[in-house]
């Protein structure tokens, strides 16, 4: 299993980043272009069979936190993790930037990724923070958000490893905004697989009569109807 550096950033250069950015605007979520090949997938979700790869495995059901389990990564990631988000940060980092504009946050995150992971660890977030997600029949996870300390990066990406569909059913992505001064909106997505879907840490900006305001999201996954589904999930900061 390979994936050079050229090549994820040549399909990471693939996706429309000034559409997906106007998506993101409009929803909160937005799908990228391929990322992965089909036996890159198959790869990255057997991957899950090996322990020593993992610092730590999650049973949900255990936590409250849904049914399923997941597990983090440890810093030694696998190629194909750490190329992909080498990749995707500095094509995420304007939207970042823009979004703290809009808030009047701040944006302390640097050009490099290793800075940014440099400052996070300076802070006590030292834990790798990129998961490996399994569900099988009658799986879900609960909505949340992926905060893990003061130290955040405000998007992050979900890539789906097996075939929606054909692999499994159901298992759909989640996302449930609470909009200022209104009833709450969810969208449901499924996700294709190798390809990734954008979506918002916390908060995104919503324009409102008084300005910009921070509309609060939460996601989560549909309950898986028949199969099972793997998803890679590649966030910016540690934790």
């Amino acid at each position: 299993m390979t994936l050079t550096e050229a090549q994820a950033r040549s399909r990471v250069a693939g996706t429309g980043w000034a559409a997906l950015a106007a998506e993101l605007d409009v929803h909160g979520s937005a799908p990228t272009g391929p990322l992965l090949t089909p036996a890159e997938c198959r790869d990255l979700a057997a991957l899950y069979e090996k322990p020593e790869l993992f610092r730590t495995t999650v049973d949900m059901a255990r936590h409250r936190f849904g049914s399923g389990e997941y597990r983090y990564f440890t810093h030694d990631l696998p190629a194909p993790v750490a190329t992909l988000r080498a990749a995707l940060y500095p094509r995420l980092l304007p939207i970042a930037r823009d979004w703290a504009a809009r808030l009047g946050r701040p944006a302390p995150w640097p050009d490099s990724l290793e800075e940014w992971l440099a400052a996070c660890h300076a802070a006590g977030q030292d834990r790798s923070a990129q998961i490996l997600l399994r569900y099988t029949e009658g799986d879900w996870n609960a909505l949340h958000r992926d905060v893990f300390g003061d130290m955040l990066f405000p998007l992050q990406v979900v890539v789906g490893l097996d075939e929606y569909g054909s692999g499994y059913t159901g298992g759909e992505f989640l996302m449930v905004e609470q909009r200022p001064r209104a009833q709450s909106r969810g969208t449901a997505t499924p996700l294709r697989q190798g390809h990734g879907l954008v979506f918002t840490t916390r908060d995104r900006p919503v324009r409102t009569r008084r300005g910009w305001s921070a509309g609060a999201v939460r996601h989560g996954v549909s309950t898986v109807r028949s199969g099972r589904r793997h998803a890679l999930g590649i966030v910016f900061h540690d934790a």
